[in-house]
């Protein structure tokens, strides 16, 4: 059995379905499983990861965990302390590039490292995935693009190499399933860098639209996030890396087509795997 927590997370159902398309029985942490809608075959448990001592039960029979230390937050070290006591044997953290290659505020990268040496000093046979910017992020860009033909930010030259969730979760699960990449440290990124001018282009090619980036004080953004309700930390956690991103691109790796025997997708794939949360129905 495999222990998924963040679950909701784009990672995370994305490693639940491939697990479940190989037949490996798997639970998800959720914090409210009425709202999950989680995959057919999941068995589910909730409650808060902050304080970890009620999923002692659930850890029973599980051979492995996955990691977001966004979810276990200040609880990752009871909940390795519990998984150890059950007889888990792997554990599986999403970490992130910063660790190793500095970008945005440096409590970020601080938050990462910590449950990196969490997990390296647990006793459980650990593999971290140190993940570069997600495409799926672009998402943001989805409620403006289904109003108009421009995608407004901060930071238009900032270049990063965004991987697609599919392929974070095909290597997760590897390390999931076998001790093979046990004491591993991976650096996986997408192929190619790209800016967020770019990013808008290739999104408009999957859609069939003529789509742009108009730029804007990282200040205006700031304030229009923090206005929509978001808390501090994620216009903190953006605009910071952004901001670096637009000095120095971030990483390029060749580790998913290593692993994984095949190309990595490009953030070309994943907008056309996610046109539909883009389209307005009309082309141009």
């Amino acid at each position: 059995m495999i222990l998924i927590t963040g679950a909701n997370g784009v990672v995370g159902r994305q490693v639940m379905n491939q697990l479940l398309h190989d037949d490996t029985t798997v639970t998800a942490v959720t914090r409210g499983p009425a709202e999950a809608k989680l995959p057919d075959g999941v068995r589910s448990v909730s409650g808060d990861l902050f304080h970890p001592q009620w999923l002692e039960p659930a850890l029973e029979g599980v051979e492995a965990i996955q990691i977001s230390p966004r979810a276990t937050g200040p609880g990752l070290g009871d909940l390795l302390k519990l998984a150890v006591k059950q007889g888990v044997r792997r554990a599986v953290l999403l970490s992130a590039t910063t660790v190793e290659y500095p970008a945005g505020e440096a409590r970020f990268a601080a938050q990462f490292k910590l449950a990196e040496d969490l997990v390296m000093s647990s006793g459980l046979h650990w593999t971290v995935l140190r993940l570069s910017d997600f495409a799926a992020n672009a998402l943001a860009w989805a409620p403006q693009l289904k109003a108009s033909d421009v995608a407004r930010g901060a930071y238009g030259r900032a270049a990063s190499s965004p991987i697609h969730e599919i392929d974070i979760a095909a290597v997760a699960v590897q390390a999931l399933r076998t001790s093979a990449h046990a004491g591993k440290v991976y650096t996986l990124t997408g192929p190619q860098s790209l800016d967020q001018f770019e990013k808008v282009r290739l999104i408009g090619a999957a859609i069939g639209r003529s789509l742009s980036f108009q730029e804007l004080p990282p200040d205006q953004v700031r304030q229009g996030m923090l206005a929509q309700g978001l808390p501090e930390e994620v216009p903190a956690r953006l605009l910071g890396s952004l901001a670096d991103y637009a000095v120095q691109p971030g990483p390029t790796t060749a580790t998913v087509e290593e692993l994984l025997g095949r190309p990595a997708l490009t953030f070309a794939d994943w907008a056309r795997d996610n046109a539909y949360a883009f389209s307005n129905g009309k082309t141009s």
